[in-house]
């Protein structure tokens, strides 16, 4: 499945990507990546990653939220491009599945 791009930046500081995608197990992820000066002397790292893992269940409820059927897995990352497409995606995306109970693992490396 392919990886749609919910939002990308880069300045001489900092490159920000931020995708969607099914997994090989049906999972719904959320990845994204920071590097740069900026992320350095936020983090002290040159990097940045940070994920959602959503299962295939709790990917039907979002699916379900935006009356998509699970089985159009690209118009459901399309919708949550639609929904989720600005440098705060990753924590509006988290904070919308927990208002609406989706189960998910978080994780963050950098």
């Amino acid at each position: 499945m392919e990886k749609i791009t919910l939002y990308e930046f880069e300045s001489p500081n900092i490159k920000i990507s931020m995708k969607v995608y099914f997994n090989d197990k049906n999972e719904l992820i959320f990845d994204g990546y920071d590097i740069g000066k900026r992320v350095n002397e936020l983090m002290y790292d040159s990097d940045y990653e940070y994920q959602y893992n959503i299962k295939y269940n709790e990917a039907k409820k979002i699916a379900n939220l935006f009356n998509i059927d699970i089985n159009e897995k690209k118009d459901l990352l399309k919708e949550i491009k639609n929904r989720f497409n600005e440098n705060d995606a990753y924590s509006k995306f988290g904070a919308f599945m927990v208002e609406n109970n989706i189960e998910f693992e978080s994780f963050t490396w950098g």
